[in-house]
């Protein structure tokens, strides 16, 4: 059972922290091809952390988004093939205002994840 403090999210951000802080500077004056590869981990690991904090709620979203769109319930990953199954059939395509709606929320919730900083 995980404990309550820290959570997943506040280690990983300690970690990324402290090598950020620490590591890559060290890294720079002895090994300049390390501290990229350092920066490398230090930006997964945030990924990670973002992960940990906004993943699960960015996919009840885009489950509920998917239902509601198709008309039914099941896996995230059920939903996602059925989309694509349409997608490939020509029953859906960019036209569909409620397809585009969900499929705009959908990568802006990925890109909070992935990259916050990209516009």
């Amino acid at each position: 059972m995980a404990q309550d403090r820290p959570t997943a999210s506040e280690l990983l951000s300690a970690i990324a922290d402290m090598l950020r802080d620490e590591a890559i500077p060290a890294l720079d004056k002895a090994d300049p091809r390390l501290g990229f590869q350092m920066r490398v981990a230090v930006n997964s690991l945030a990924i990670l952390e973002r992960e940990a904090r906004l993943g699960a709620a960015a996919d009840a979203r885009e489950h509920q988004r998917l239902a509601k769109l198709l008309g039914r319930d099941g896996t995230l990953e059920a939903l996602n093939r059925e989309l694509a199954r349409q997608l490939r059939a020509g029953e859906r395509n960019e036209r569909d205002a409620s397809l585009m709606t969900h499929l705009e929320a959908t990568i802006a919730d990925k890109i909070a994840i992935a990259n916050p900083r990209w516009k």
